[in-house]
């Protein structure tokens, strides 16, 4: 079928909506038309070429949610009418990881930048003959997708479909980032660094498994108030503000947990962060820095004496399968703010003004919501 998509065909340049075409699922996939997909930073990596995918062009997006309208043969817990959030990363259940409980880490993750199916290796869009890649083999900047069913997740009819793109990466991944990864408990002291989509997750993650103190730093002024009403106890506009009352707050201890949110990571950094955390205290890294970053700055020492914990972590080191309707399930019970983190809505065409709004601090996060002008 031929229908419209965001693409970009070479880095540094802005996403194209043109006319693409999308084949038929074929085993093993379904066809969802999109209802509403989100503008997470990961997407702008592939802009600037710290995530690089295998070629270009390049379809966009990994955030989604809409209803399914073709299922291929060998699809028999999914059919026509469900409503499904995509996981940008597929699960198997059967690999190494998967079986281990890690579905995060599933096999199948090691082509999501390779463009090419999971049930057969070939391409299911092409524009201008050629064939594209799709972000995290979902490609949700167009109205219509093609995916095999390890990459959606079966969601509840009356959740909203901007609400529940969210939970495709970055709630999943900002919740996961506090509850999983960073095993926040009850009166652990948090400090969240870069409040985005994925912070203010973290930041509810750790409010809702009883933190005493959540500290959010982000130098937008807008963000900071957004984060007091997200539950941060303390706001900070860069570490050297945090710095200097963290330790008092704390009584000298500072944050047991420090969860790094930041839209680009710079291993430059690292050793601040690991000072803002406390001994034997957990910081868990979440934000993205280029693939080729390999540099860091770190007191060996001070991670050695302190006991201190640096922690990588990847879709909240969560099981979307499970997690997605377990979040949904507590934003259904008022227990999780999903609604207000959707800040700004756009069209297809504006695709390149949610990213502007974006790095320009205006957004908690930004979502397209598709319309028939975009079919």
């Amino acid at each position: 079928m031929r229908t419209k998509g965001a693409l970009i065909w070479d880095f540094h340049q802005p996403w194209v909506v043109e006319e693409i075409e999308i084949g038929d699922p074929r085993r093993g996939e379904v066809k969802v038309r999109m209802e509403a997909a989100g503008l997470c930073h990961s997407d702008h990596h592939l802009v600037t070429g710290d995530i690089p995918m295998a070629s270009f062009p390049i379809l966009g997006g990994h955030e989604g949610a809409g209803v399914v309208i073709e299922v291929g043969d060998g699809v028999d817990d999914i059919a026509v009418g469900d409503h499904v959030a995509v996981s940008f990363i597929p699960a198997c259940g059967r690999c190494p990881s998967c079986r281990a409980g890690r579905t995060n880490l599933c096999d199948l993750g090691a082509g999501l930048l390779a463009g090419a199916s999971v049930s057969d290796g070939s391409f299911r869009v092409t524009a201008r003959g050629r064939e594209v890649y799709p972000m995290s083999l979902l490609g949700t900047f167009a109205p219509y997708l093609v995916v095999h069913r390890s990459s959606v997740v079966k969601i509840d009819q009356d959740i909203p479909f901007e609400v529940a793109c969210l939970l495709s990466c970055g709630v999943t991944t900002g919740f996961g980032s506090a509850t999983r990864s960073a095993r926040v408990e009850p009166g652990d002291d948090v400090a969240v660094v870069g409040i985005g989509g994925v912070g203010v997750a973290a930041l509810q993650g750790a409010v809702l498994a009883g933190a005493r103190h959540v500290f959010a730093i982000d130098p937008v002024p807008w963000k900071r108030e957004q984060a007091l009403r997200f539950g941060a106890t303390h706001v900070y506009p860069d570490l050297a503000a945090a710095f200097a009352e963290v330790p008092e707050v704390t009584f000298g201890a500072m944050a047991t947990k420090v969860i790094v949110t930041v839209g680009r990571m710079d291993g430059r950094d690292i050793d601040q962060y690991l000072a803002l955390t406390a001994k034997a205290g957990t910081c868990v890294v979440t934000a993205m820095g280029g693939v080729l970053d390999t540099e860091v700055t770190l007191n060996l020492s001070m991670l050695t004496l302190f006991q201190k914990n640096l922690q990588g972590t990847i879709f909240g080191a969560g099981n979307p399968q499970a997690d997605i309707p377990r979040l949904l399930a507590l934003y259904r019970a008022g227990r999780l703010d999903l609604d207000a983190m959707v800040t700004r809505r756009y069209r297809l065409d504006q695709v390149n003004d949610g990213y502007r709004d974006m790095l320009e601090g205006r957004n908690i996060r930004g979502v397209i919501c598709f319309t028939d002008a975009d079919r």
